[in-house]
């Protein structure tokens, strides 16, 4: 695993340490002997974690987390609180600063190393989502997630698994005014309502009496609908083993024995906060995709989408040896439509042809706006009979009709030429039917529009 890893601390002693055992990992190390250095360098480079000294003059490490976590160009990265404090309210200062981990000194080579691995494997998805969120966007990152973050507007649902019940009752007591609690005091049962229930972190036990709390994490990141999901361990003393096994299987945060009220809080809040972040992206990603590949005045699939889809229903009608027919509609005189009413008009009447196109049509039917006036129906398992008769129901629908244009409840008489073509036996492709239906429609023009023309297979 390769990454970029920030080392900030003002003792050259300390830096070299960092260094040498990252440098065993194989992973490249950056060193900032300040604040500013960090933040600057934070904001110019590429990097993937940062260790941060607590203790240093002019700003501290919990300022310089609180502005990095801050900017919405540094948030995403991770940091980990390296430090000799060893007080729980140092630990806690640090996680409502922003840090993802708070480490105190002497911390072990294990340890630390199955810690940043973690943090590198979180920060590699976030980077994934942010390029396809950035790339699939006219604005920048920084502008769509600039945003307050919604971690603090709603509370987390979140679930314990635990199959002790004073347990149970201790962090439902701990977290009654952060979060709404579910608990499931059977580990199979629990996993089953993880997988269920809309949760944004899962706090697992690992005190269960005949079953391995590793085996229910490995189960939750194999499946899809949680694999994304935050889980926290609740350890006992001394299972430094099993935590470190729990990192790597996925893991993303732990709490040891007894539990400190504030840091369960804080690391909550610190999972949670991650992962609407990442859900805030993925959101947008796909978001995006839609509008890529849909109109946006008629709701209709776009061209983007016909010219992707079309090969391959054209591709699953030969191999099943099943008919296939395209229709091209075309507004007649749209340009006096527009010319008359305006655009804003003409915008009215391509919607209501939408709409109407849509309501002739069955849901396996593929419905575009081709381009202008323009809109294309690929209607799967459909002879050329039944295509020419659907057309023709189309066509006199909207001969019937007037339009309605603008607020003034007026209305207008609108006619549509079409085109037919079907699927041919033998040698046939994508090109040839469209050409063949756009000749059909270019007949159906030329002969005094408001008619349907078929070329036959």
């Amino acid at each position: 695993m390769t990454a970029r890893i920030l080392v900030v601390d003002d003792i050259p002693a300390n830096v070299k340490l960092l260094e040498v055992r990252l440098l065993a990992e194989y992973f490249e190390v950056l060193t900032a002997t300040s604040g500013p250095d960090a933040i600057e360098t934070c904001e110019n480079g590429k990097v993937d974690v940062v260790l941060l000294d607590v203790m240093m003059p002019d700003m501290d490490g919990f300022e310089v987390c609180r502005r990095l976590k801050n900017d919405p160009a540094t948030s995403h990265i991770p940091v980990v609180m390296i430090t000799a404090l060893d007080q729980v309210s140092d630990r806690i200062r640090g996680l409502e600063a922003g840090a993802d981990d708070f480490l105190t000194k002497p911390v072990s080579d294990l340890q630390l190393m199955t810690r940043v691995k973690s943090l590198v494997r979180l920060k590699m998805l976030t980077d994934e989502l942010r390029l396809r969120a950035s790339t699939t966007r006219n604005i920048g990152i920084e502008e769509l997630l600039s945003r307050k973050p919604a971690a603090e507007e709603t509370r987390p649902k979140v679930l314990l698994i635990d199959e002790r019940q004073s347990s149970c009752d201790r962090v439902r007591k701990m977290l009654r005014d952060t979060a709404d609690l579910d608990v499931a005091t059977d580990p199979h049962a629990g996993f089953f309502q993880a997988a269920e229930e809309p949760y944004e972190c899962v706090i697992v036990s690992t005190s269960f009496a005949d079953f391995d709390p590793l085996r229910l994490c490995s189960q939750l990141r194999s499946l899809d609908r949680t694999r994304f999901l935050p889980i926290i361990l609740l350890a006992e003393e001394g299972e430094d083993a099993r935590l470190i096994r729990g990192l790597e299987l996925g893991i993303n945060d732990y709490l040891i024995r007894p539990i400190d009220q504030q840091e369960l809080i804080a690391r909550l809040r610190t999972q949670v906060r991650r992962k609407r972040y990442n859900d805030h992206l993925r959101a947008s990603v796909t978001q995006t995709i839609e509008m890529a590949v849909t109109d946006g005045l008629t709701g209709l699939h776009n061209r983007r989408y016909l010219d992707s889809h079309l090969q391959t229903l054209f591709d699953r009608a030969v191999a099943r040896r099943r008919p296939l027919s395209v229709m091209i509609t075309d507004l007649d005189r749209f340009k006096l439509i527009n010319d008359t009413h305006g655009h804003d008009g003409g915008d009215d009447v391509l919607r209501e042809f939408a709409r109407r196109l849509r309501k002739n049509v069955r849901g396996i039917d593929l419905a575009c706006r081709f381009g202008g006036e323009e809109f294309v129906v690929v209607m799967p398992d459909t002879d050329g009979g039944v295509a020419e008769k659907v057309a023709e129901r189309i066509r006199a629908e909207i001969a019937q009709t007037p339009f309605p244009v603008g607020k003034s409840g007026q209305t207008m008489d609108v006619t549509v030429s079409v085109g037919v073509s079907s699927l041919k036996r033998g040698a046939d492709t994508v090109e040839a039917l469209m050409k063949r239906a756009d000749l059909a429609l270019y007949e159906a023009k030329t002969g005094g529009r408001n008619r349907v023309v078929a070329k036959a297979a």
